[in-house]
This record gives structure tokens, sequence and C-alpha cells, in this order.
């Protein structure tokens, strides 16, 4: 259930993302059942991305996050973002990320996106 209210909020996050900035995108193709099913591949994907590249480059950069005191997280998580969008159009799905500055401030407004859609659902455990 976890993974799935993550999922959502993952895509809703993605969608706001989309939505405010102009150097991110999603390639808006057919009907809004396509673009939902499209939205929801991109949203499997930053999750998967999440659940398991950035732990193994958070690990592999430590050192760089206690030499930041932490402000690097900011730098990886713009990294994931770009990751997710190039694994998408890999597969034929549409998040399109224009580049590093743009990752940087999607990603800010992804983790705050996030942050307010887990304050507004009921607790999960």
């Amino acid at each position: 259930m976890r993974f799935v209210i993550r999922l959502i909020v993952n895509g809703l996050s993605i969608w706001v993302a989309a939505w405010l900035l102009q150097g991110i995108s999603l390639v808006q193709s057919g009907d809004t059942l396509s673009q939902i099913v499209s939205l929801a591949v991109v949203a499997l994907v930053f999750t998967l991305v999440h659940m398991i590249v950035k732990p193994i480059v958070a690990v592999l950069s430590l050192p760089l996050y206690i030499l930041t005191l932490g402000l690097f997280h900011l730098i990886v998580n713009a990294l994931m973002l770009l990751l997710t969008g190039w694994i998408s159009t890999q597969i034929g799905q549409g998040l399109q990320v224009d580049g590093f500055w743009w990752a940087f401030a999607g990603s800010l407004v992804i983790s705050i996106a996030s942050w307010l859609l887990y304050v507004v659902i009921p607790d999960r455990g």
C-alpha cells in the first residue's frame, strides 16, 4: 500500500513540476487516458530510481554529503530527475528535462509538492 501511495504522490509531484516549470515537460500525446498512463509510467520510473539508484549514489557520495553539510543532497535529487527523464524517453514515455538547472529547480518543486501531499494524506502506517 505504501508503494502505491508513494507512486501517486510522486506522479502528482512530477505533474506539478511540469506544470510550473517550462524546462520540464511531459510529452502530450493522445487523449487524457494515454496522458495519465504516461504520467503513471514516469512516476513508476521516478519511484524505482529513488528506491534503487539513489541509496547507492548516496552511500558512494557520503564524503560530499558530509563536506557540504547535506547540500549535496540537492545535486543528487537533480541527477535522479535527469536519470528519470533519460530512462523515460528511452522507453518511449515522456518526461523531458532541458538541463541540469531545470532538473535542480524541478527537484526542489517535487520535494516541496511531495512534502505537502504527505502532510495532507492521512496516516499511512
